[in-house]
């Protein structure tokens, strides 16, 4: 299947604004410089802020321990609330667990030792060449860099067909909770680029405010993956809801990010075809691509999802599945989520193509 022309224009469109966005905080950053004569590049750049020794301890483990017992703590609250209902079978569990562990486990450290072997072998003046940046601006940049490009990988594996069946795993739980965050065919995980910006970013100096980037996006893309309502108080208590605004356009939220994972837009609040903001949501709001109800979808998944083997949905297409007309399986139809019936023609299935 072809890309629409008019959806091909706003993708050329939207393509060039995110340059602009890509290239505005480094701009800002040397703007500020200039009009203040400041000059880090001259001097050390040491972070603008003191904590306790503790609570230092426990963000440079973020990354590691810290995060996964985060995450692991929110994943057995949901499940000890009954959060999964019936519908965490034994090969949904397989498959969030699997997909849970294996980039925190092997992956990430696999691809961070052998890209800091290689980095100082292809790029041995660029070692922390960058460090002068101030922390605060590498923050900024990195933020707008990684969540930005994320929001593109997201979008076109939603918007060109070929795309879709290496993101599909992520839709397919007919259930909303924290182990969605990861829930991703293996070569989806690969190709994504975080992983590499962040050894990159460590290696040129400036690793703190890499690091710093990625506990927060893991944070946040865990919280709007929570099937715990927690921004719910921000709509229905009075005086919360002018800050509910603003944080409901700028971060993904249950209520935004739920939307995307609906397997209906019928009932007005499920929204597939959008909300691919993963950290922000402000790029949905830029680029036209966001809903906002306050409102979360009573259904999840994909409406003709075949529950197909935890293996298939892990790293199809190496391994595919054995569900008769399923996607995954061997010369699988290329479909989406949503079952056409035209009157006087067969059955067909159409692959989403977001608007």
């Amino acid at each position: 299947m072809k890309l629409a022309k008019e959806d091909a224009q706003k993708l050329t469109r939207d393509g060039l604004i995110s340059v602009g966005l890509y290239l505005a905080p480094i701009v800002l950053m040397f703007g500020a410089f200039y009009f203040t004569n400041y000059k880090p590049w001259l001097g050390s750049s040491e972070l603008p802020f003191k904590v306790p020794h503790l609570v230092e301890g426990v963000f440079k483990n973020l990354s590691s321990w810290g995060l996964s017992f985060i995450v692991l703590l929110i994943g057995v609250v949901e499940l000890v609330a009954g959060l999964y209902e019936n519908k965490w079978t034994k090969n949904e569990r397989i498959l969030d667990i699997v997909c849970y562990v294996l980039p925190k486990i092997i992956i990430a450290p696999v691809v961070a030792y052998y890209s800091l072997q290689l980095l100082p072998r292809i790029l041995p003046d660029a070692k922390g060449s960058f460090s002068w940046v101030p922390f605060w601006w590498a923050f900024a940049i990195i933020a707008v860099a990684d969540d930005l490009t994320q929001y593109w990988y997201h979008r076109l594996h939603h918007q060109l067909p070929w795309l879709w069946r290496f993101h599909r795993t992520h839709h397919s739980a007919p259930y909303m909770g924290m182990a969605m965050a990861g829930r991703q065919n293996i070569i989806y995980t690969i190709f994504f680029s975080q992983t590499y910006l962040t050894v990159a970013l460590t290696y040129v100096g400036l690793g703190y405010a890499a690091l710093f980037v990625k506990v927060i996006k893991s944070l946040i893309t865990t919280g709007a993956h929570s099937s715990i309502p927690w921004d719910k108080p921000f709509y229905t208590i009075k005086w919360l809801q002018p800050v509910g605004w603003v944080l409901e356009r700028f971060i993904s939220t249950p209520a935004t990010h739920q939307a995307h994972h609906a397997d209906t837009m019928d009932d007005g609040v499920g929204y597939y075809k959008g909300n691919f903001g993963n950290m922000f949501f402000l790029w949905d709001i830029i680029f036209g691509t966001g809903i906002i109800t306050r409102k979360y979808p009573t259904s999840f998944g994909i409406k003709h999802y075949k529950e197909e083997e935890w293996y298939a949905q892990l790293i199809w297409p190496i391994l595919k599945s054995k569900k008769e007309g399923s996607e995954l399986s061997a010369n699988g139809p290329m479909v989406g989520d949503e079952v056409h019936e035209t009157i006087g023609e067969p059955l067909t299935l159409e692959t989403r193509v977001a608007g």
